[in-house]
């Protein structure tokens, strides 16, 4: 992990304490700045043309992918459909996990040079994956702007040992561990826009369609009801589609689609957010670039293309976040350089790195002894 060079001896005395070589926490020798004159400037300028050009490539798959279930499965014989569905799960949980990205990138702004073409883009795909759309574009903006802060984060903020819940010890197994991942890929997401869990806390209850919630200001509510009337919207569409075609044709089609997505949704942001080497700092300690940074890049094979090069270009987004997908490659090579040891990329397999992080990032804890008591490293020992 990490991207190599030299060791002070305070790096090489962590080492001593873990099997991995830790990111710097200390402040960077190089400013926001100086990483963006680093970028071609053509990295920056949003195309509305290329940007839809994704939208309609995604969405013409996604459609061929329905026109074959709906239209040629039934014909199969028996064995060979039960192995068509799957494959067409998967490869349709992917697809609509890319389009759950581009909406994503309209939520940063990213999409086009118009805010409004970009608020409706990402409200049309998210509604669709019943995402509300505003909800999801405050909180993550908030997520972005406090990366990394035990304090302010808004998303898969680490506890410390103190404040566990009292039952974790007894997860802390491989079959504990199982249901854990199990739980937290297939019902994760929608238990966080709706109970907030593992959201940041607040001092009463957060919901993501609750515009009078604490997650949001005034100003904000009114965008509030348009993703709930968006969603039940689509909600309603599926209500219907249902009855038509019946709930069985509606699992088939969309439902286990959207498990996928939804799955997919967690892992990556999981594990961009999750890994040993990570520092998390507590408000004594934290700002914004150091934040910023305290994310990892992921290789996620052929799907990194599919997922358009969110898994792998994560560092580059938490620093120029209106930057469109399309560019982000570039950008990251060109800021690679600079960032030294700062930039951190894990190429273990997925399947390997998420069972590792469940394993080892169980609460994060201050170093014994440390003299930088507001930096906190994950720790595994209950």
């Amino acid at each position: 992990m990490g991207a190599g060079g030299r060791m002070s001896a305070s790096k090489k005395l962590e080492e001593q304490k873990t099997p991995f070589q830790r990111a710097p926490h200390t402040k960077p020798p190089f400013t926001l700045s100086q990483l963006k004159k680093a970028i071609p400037p053509h990295c920056f300028k949003r195309s509305l043309l290329r940007s839809f050009s994704y939208v309609v490539y995604d969405l013409s798959l996604a459609f061929l992918f329905y026109y074959i279930a709906t239209s040629c499965f039934h014909l199969l014989p028996h064995p060979l459909s039960y192995l068509a569905w799957p494959i067409y799960w998967a490869l349709q949980g992917c697809l609509l996990t890319g389009v759950w990205v581009i909406a994503h990138e309209c939520g940063h702004h990213a999409f086009s040079d118009y805010q409004w073409v970009d608020d409706m883009v990402g409200l049309i795909l998210h509604s669709v994956l019943l995402v509300p759309y505003f909800s999801w574009k405050i909180s993550h903006r908030r997520h972005h702007s406090n990366t990394g802060s035990l304090d302010r984060d808004e998303v898969f903020v680490p506890k410390p040992k103190s404040k566990m819940p009292w039952f974790s010890k007894y997860f802390n197994n491989p079959p504990g561990r199982v249901l854990t991942l199990l739980v937290t890929l297939t019902l994760g997401w929608p238990l966080y826009l709706a109970l907030n869990v593992s959201g940041r806390p607040y001092d009463r209850f957060a919901c993501h369609y609750d515009p009078h919630g604490p997650i949001f200001s005034d100003r904000e509510r009114l965008q509030i009801y348009l993703s709930d009337a968006s969603v039940f919207a689509a909600a309603y569409v599926l209500y219907c589609a249902a009855t038509a075609k019946g709930l069985a044709w509606l699992v088939l089609v969309y439902g286990v689609p959207l498990l996928i997505v939804n799955a997919f949704l967690v892992l990556i942001t999981y594990l961009q957010h999750t890994h040993p080497a990570l520092p998390h700092y507590d408000s004594s300690e934290w700002d914004w670039l150091r934040g910023a940074l305290a994310t990892a890049d992921r290789d996620y094979g052929v799907l990194n293309k599919v997922f358009h090069n969110i898994t792998d270009t994560h560092v580059a987004h938490h620093l120029f976040s209106t930057m469109p997908h399309y560019h982000a490659m570039e950008a990251t090579k060109a800021i690679k350089p600079i960032l030294g040891e700062y930039y951190q990329f894990d190429g273990t397999p997925v399947y390997k790195a998420v069972w590792r992080e469940a394993k080892e990032c169980l609460y994060v804890e201050p170093d014994e002894g440390a003299p930088n008591k507001g930096v906190f490293w994950y720790q595994n020992k209950m």
